[in-house]
């Protein structure tokens, strides 16, 4: 009642300073409205009260504003009212009258005012309030109830200073400036656009955009269990955020030595680590040895830096005044990486100063200086730079991997060397035989690099076990629940693997709940599509781990941050070629040490790390196979022959390559046309060296000439280059998968995987390049981008030897003709039991199960791109022909008996019923006659005999 009659005071107040002092309040109506609106005011109050317990908003029940209509509606009743008069003269006074709806409003006026300041006062309650509460109850242990209510009273009162805020603030600010003497505040240049953020430390609400992103950060963070319970693994109680609080400040405590200005841009912060690389303390000691030594070979563990800072030393001491500095990889992901952050910490743009070259891919300039490249584009090189003029310093790195290019580049640059006294060759890996290369070098000087720029633990089983995947995925829980923060990566050996693995790991961390923190696993193989592999190189969210899935691809080429163990099975497959039937199988082997010690440098790259090697290294080869001795050696022989190298069988191979693969080699490039009966290539193997593919694929290239379908064939050529890449299988949709894939083979009949290939293509340009298309049909767009690439450099090359571009799209049998005229000695025919036997060779073979001819009516004949053995012995890529066929194309490598088998059998039975009776007939009159002969000469005798007798 007090409130109401402050309420009152205020009304006469106000009443008596716009009209008179002698103003009278209303009679019996008006104490009515007072009345009821003193009712409204207390409900109102009891209204603020009830709703104090509503998260979000205040309601204030304020009467609406009176309408014009009731207005005039109150006005006709009062001049209809007798005592109305009496009213208006009550009220009247110097001419002016106050009528009722001039009253509601300054009623109106003086509750809002009053209101106002009572929600002022309510507030104030409430800070003071909270801040006996913190006072009085820090310290102790609240119940759940009371930890709910002050919360709630909270998060009231930061709405209630935020509505307060938003109502002081008006117009715009402009923010401070950021530029200081020296360098940039970036923190403060962009301390406006975070400001949304940042405003949640200073004490203002949360805006309903950042309640809704918040609101589905925790739907995405969703966890099962009670939230009470703390995270337990069989007895131990694990922490990981203040695990990964004490990893981050250490790392902040290492590099606040050389962190300088806040702000840096990554080409200062790249340049300033170099310092702390291993091999930055023998910068000088190697620039004098590479002067004073022409060949030099460098022993340097993984992380050392010898990758990206031996070409930046020799740039700064000036070799590239006189040459380019050239550096091979013998994996294009490594070339193109390696470059990337090699212009990095140069501080250019990649393609200028720094650039790379891999198969079908040239980023590089005029400008450019250092170039990475795979050992095959440097072998490219030779052919049309014999001596390397262009280069001043040659570095062959990851020597070790011995792939087929590295193998002949060892020879060749060898007696490069001996014509180029200024060139310097520089031999560096992180594991090798380094007395081996000296001595192959004759007698090079050995240069050994010491100390990884972080420690690794090795450990390993004495015993290898049976199943190594469970021991794996074993190992795998093992160091998360035991082990401190940081990511795992496990070497596997391919995709069905990698994929059973997840399986199993996932099964696992269903199984535990919320006993296990989460793992958050990221596979990387070939196949694999660009968005799920660029997962990998994500960091794991707070609290979680991140298990990297993958096969020897990481071995040397990617780095991924915050790996930190590293588990290794020691297994691997490795691909062999058998010269006697022609075929590559991809079988799993046991690693080498050197392959061992490359996978336990991975958990030491960008901090200390641990290995866990489920097997002993003692057990192992010092290094792997070299893949000159067991790969197919015809592109080999080829480009040998186009250097001008006449004697290759005894040409200085490190270790040289078996001679029963060299002869197949020759036989292979004389049925080809591409070497003559002597041993000399010919005009057609000079235009097939000069694509950078499989000799087959190139004399599928040039035999296109003939048949007028070279655009067909080039594309098709592209898309094979890519390899079995093309097509995406996931596990969840496998059926959706194959019906989308079997869409380009539906036709009349099924065209086979060549003809099917292009029309993937064809399609895929017809939809503009679509990445969208590309996903609705399970195809990868990253592989359909470089099939388009390899095309256009095929396209150029076409050009440069002379031959037209024709096309022939609706003549399947010109295109088959085409493919047939490289691959003819790929050639196979259909069994009784389903199967099919080479053609030349006693072998039996089958269709692949990726085949689009795989399940369906078997064709009699089929030409195949190659042989692959994995639990059979498939062919890939197959496409149906005609017989008759290959005599027409290859008559010098078939004849007549090979495909006389073709006919069909009752023309076979005729055709024998028809000598059979022949013979028979000619039995029959030699017969005859030699019985009418003797009969003749019997007769004669008795006749003879009958006369003398008679005599």
């Amino acid at each position: 009642m007090e409130s109401s009659n402050d309420l009152e005071k205020k009304t006469h107040e106000s009443a008596e300073d716009m009209n008179s002092e002698d103003q009278v309040r209303t009679s019996s109506s008006s104490d009515e409205n007072l009345n009821k609106h003193r009712e409204e005011e207390e409900e109102g109050f009891m209204s603020v009260e009830k709703i104090s317990r509503l998260p979000v908003s205040i309601k204030f029940n304020i009467p609406k504003k009176i309408s014009t209509r009731k207005r005039r509606k109150s006005e006709q009743e009062d001049d209809d009212d007798p005592k109305g008069e009496e009213k208006k003269a009550k009220l009247s006074f110097g001419d002016k009258v106050l009528s009722s709806y001039e009253i509601e409003i300054l009623r109106n006026a003086s509750r809002r005012g009053y209101l106002k300041d009572r929600e002022k006062k309510m507030v104030e309650a409430l800070r003071a309030e909270i801040e006996d509460e913190i006072m009085l109850f820090h310290g102790l242990k609240l119940t759940e109830r009371e930890v709910i209510d002050f919360r709630f009273k909270r998060d009231l009162y930061e709405l209630l200073k935020k509505t307060e805020y938003d109502d002081d603030v008006e117009g715009y600010r402009i923010p401070d400036a950021y530029d200081r003497e020296g360098c940039i505040d970036q923190k403060k240049r962009f301390a406006v656009a975070e400001q949304r953020y940042s405003e949640r430390k200073s004490g203002r609400g949360v805006t309903e955009q950042e309640a809704w992103e918040d609101h589905q950060a925790q739907k995405a963070r969703v966890s099962f269990g009670a939230k009470d319970k703390q995270k337990v693994v069989d007895g131990y109680e694990f922490v990981f955020d203040d695990l990964t609080g004490l990893v981050e400040e250490s790392c902040e405590a290492e590099t606040a030595k050389h962190r300088g200005c806040s702000s840096k841009t990554v080409a200062e912060k790249a340049r300033e680590e170099r310092e702390f690389l291993p091999i930055h303390g023998y910068r000088d000691e190697l620039l004098k040895l590479i002067a004073k030594n022409q060949v030099l070979v460098i022993v340097g563990e993984t992380g050392s830096g010898k990758t990206t800072q031996i070409p930046q030393y020799l740039q700064e001491a000036g070799y590239t005044k006189r040459g380019k500095i050239g550096c091979t990889q013998p994996r294009r992901v490594a070339a193109m990486s390696v470059a990337s952050r090699v212009a990095q910490e140069v501080g250019v743009k990649l393609g200028h100063e720094v650039g790379y070259s891999i198969r079908f891919e040239d980023c590089t300039s005029d400008k450019t200086v250092i170039k990475y490249m795979t050992d095959g584009m440097l072998l490219r090189e030779l052919l049309t730079e014999p001596k390397l003029d262009s280069y001043s310093v040659i570095i062959i790195d990851e020597a070790h991997e011995r792939t087929l290019s590295t193998d002949i580049l060892f020879a060749l640059v060898k007696d490069v060397a001996k014509v180029r006294p200024d060139l310097r060759l520089i031999i560096s890996s992180a594991t090798l035989e380094a007395k081996k290369f000296s001595e192959y070098f004759d007698s090079a000087r050995i240069y050994l690099i010491p100390g990884r720029r972080y420690p690794v633990e090795k450990l390993y089983r004495r015993w290898p076990d049976a199943d190594y995947l469970e021991t794996v995925i074993r190992t795998v829980f093992q160091i998360h629940q035991t082990e401190p923060t940081g990511d795992v990566l496990v070497f596997l050996t391919g995709q069905e693997e990698i994929e059973r693995a997840e399986t199993n790991l996932k099964g696992r961390m269903m199984d535990l709940g919320t006993k296990s923190s989460e793992i958050i696993i990221c596979p990387i193989y070939s196949n694999l599509p660009t968005e799920l592999q660029a997962k990998v190189f994500e960091p794991a969210p707070k609290g979680s781990r991140k298990v990297v899935l993958a096969t020897n691809i990481a071995e040397t080429s990617l780095t991924i941050e915050g790996i930190r163990y590293v588990i290794d099975p020691g297994y691997c497959k490795i691909n062999s070629y058998n010269p006697r039937t022609g075929m590559e199988s991809l079988l799993v082997s046991p690693i080498s040490k050197a392959s061992a010690e490359q996978r336990a440098g991975r958990s030491g790259r960008t901090g200390p790390g641990k290995c866990f090697r489920l097997y002993d290294v003692k057990n192992l080869e010092p290094t792997t196979i070299p893949e000159i001795q067991r790969a197919n050696l015809a592109s080999v022989v080829l480009t040998l022959k186009s250097l001008g190298i006449h004697d290759v069988l005894n040409f200085d191979f490190m270790d040289p390559p078996p001679e029963t693969a060299l002869l197949k080699a020759f036989e292979l490039l004389y049925a080809l046309g591409a070497l003559d009966g002597k041993g000399e290539i010919t005009k057609v193997g000079e235009r097939m060296v000069e694509f950078p593919v499989d000799p087959m694929l190139s004399k599928m290239i040039v035999g296109s000439e003939k048949y007028k379908c070279s655009k067909e064939i080039i594309t098709i050529a592209a898309m094979l280059s890519v390899g079995n890449s093309v097509f995406y299988r996931p596990k969840n949709q496998q059926l959706l998968a194959d019906n989308a894939r079997m869409n380009f083979y539906v036709d009349t009949e099924n065209v086979g995987d060549h003809i099917a290939l292009l029309r993937v293509y064809n399609s895929w340009k017809e939809t503009n390049y679509s990445t969208q298309w590309c996903y609705e049909n399970f195809i990868q767009s990253k592989s359909m981008k470089r099939a388009r690439d390899i095309r256009d450099q095929l396209l150029g090359l076409l050009n440069k030897i002379g031959i037209e571009l024709t096309s022939n799209p609706n003549d399947f049998d010109a295109i088959k003709k085409a493919i047939l005229a490289g691959f003819f000695p790929h050639s196979a025919k259909l069994q009784k039991n389903g199967s099919y036997r080479r053609v030349k060779e006693p072998q039996t073979v089958y269709v692949h199960p990726n085949s689009g001819l795989f399940g369906a009516s078997p064709s009699k004949w089929l030409v195949y791109h190659e042989l692959v053995l994995t639990t059979k012995e498939y062919m890939r890529h197959a496409t149906e022909m005609k017989p008759e066929w290959l005599i027409e194309i290859a008559p010098h490598y078939y004849k007549l008996k090979d495909i006389e088998d073709s006919r069909p059998k009752k023309s076979q039975r005729s055709s024998e019923r028809a000598s059979t009776s022949k013979v028979d007939t000619n039995k029959k009159t030699r017969t005859s006659k030699k019985v009418d002969t003797n009969k003749k000469t019997q007769t004669s005798k008795k006749v003879d005999a009958n006369k003398k007798t008679k005599r």
